[in-house]
């Protein structure tokens, strides 16, 4: 049988995926991970959202065929190294859509409604909180989304469902220009992958294009903003707002000013922490690795770097 060292914990189903086809080691801390290396003749590794496949782990498992992330987002796999060395990178795409897109909207109606000052105003017994309620609605807004992908797309039919008016841009799909997008909405919300051309995509010229009232949300990738200029904004009144589910330093130590801005809301990312995606993401994974170990073809769109197997 082939071994299958796990970085990180997966959902119980998945677990029992691999522990029925592969002999699966743990290296969750840096002492195991290290005798699992000295020890074992490692064909798959498998990891989630924290602990990274990198070129120094590649190394030590000279007989990898998979790296493998139970997720979409594959910032923490090195997948130029992977490629170069043969090495097939999994990933679960598509998987995290539909609960990315639902807490987007969530955040989206919280700044628009001023929610969580109001439920903190009440919990305060201040019910006199409704006399300078000063809070709008989504319906008659206009939505710009930057980037089309899975989620961006959910996040459009869900923004015209409550009677927005969606524009959008992307890279890859024909849009309006990333300046009109910015300037024409009332929110703005980010759906693009991590790259060197999309990291600090927004900064302080975008950032000066939007509205004073409108809203920017994140539920993509922290590094997209330049938390700086978005904190110059946020105390300028550049943009009346901003929520997020990602930052570019988890926990926050240099973003916690953003964080703690009276007029931010951040969750600790987790939108895609529910039980059914997170079961959803890690079985997807874990029966593609399973896959390839067992000689079998695994799902093509699951094979990240697939075109340098054809």
């Amino acid at each position: 049988m082939k071994n299958v060292l796990l970085l990180e914990t997966i959902a119980e189903e998945a677990l029992a995926v691999l522990q029925e086809n592969v002999n699966v080691f743990t290296g969750y801390d840096e002492a195991e991970l290290k005798d699992v290396l000295n020890n074992v003749e490692v064909h798959a590794i498998i990891t989630r959202g924290k602990k990274h496949i990198d070129k120094v782990l590649m190394e030590g498992c000279p007989h990898l065929q998979v790296a493998a992330r139970c997720g979409v987002g594959l910032d923490n796999v090195d997948v130029a190294e992977a490629t170069a060395r043969k090495i097939r990178v999994i990933n679960a795409p598509g998987s995290n859509a539909a609960t990315i897109a639902e807490h987007t909207l969530a955040l989206m109606l919280m700044l628009m409604r001023d929610m969580y000052r109001s439920v903190d105003r009440v919990k305060q017994n201040d019910w006199n909180w409704r006399n300078q309620y000063a809070g709008d609605e989504l319906n008659g807004k206009t939505l710009g989304i930057l980037g089309m992908g899975n989620i961006g797309k959910r996040v459009a039919r869900l923004g015209e469902a409550f009677g927005m008016k969606v524009l959008y841009w992307s890279r890859s799909a024909q849009g309006q220009p990333m300046e009109e997008v910015l300037q024409q909405s009332d929110i703005v919300s980010l759906h693009l992958p991590l790259s060197n051309e999309t990291n600090e995509i927004i900064g302080a010229a975008q950032l000066a294009l939007m509205k004073p009232r409108a809203f920017l949300i994140n539920t993509a990738r922290g590094a997209l903003i330049d938390h700086l200029a978005l904190l110059d904004a946020l105390n300028a009144g550049t943009i009346a707002g901003f929520a997020a589910d990602v930052l570019p330093d988890e926990p926050p130590v240099q973003s916690l000013a953003v964080v703690q801005h009276p007029a931010a809301i951040v969750t600790p990312h987790s939108a895609s922490l529910t039980a059914s995606t997170y079961r959803q993401m890690c079985l997807l994974t874990v029966n593609n690795v399973v896959a390839v170990l067992t000689g079998r073809q695994p799902e093509l769109n699951s094979v990240y770097n697939r075109n340098s197997f054809v």
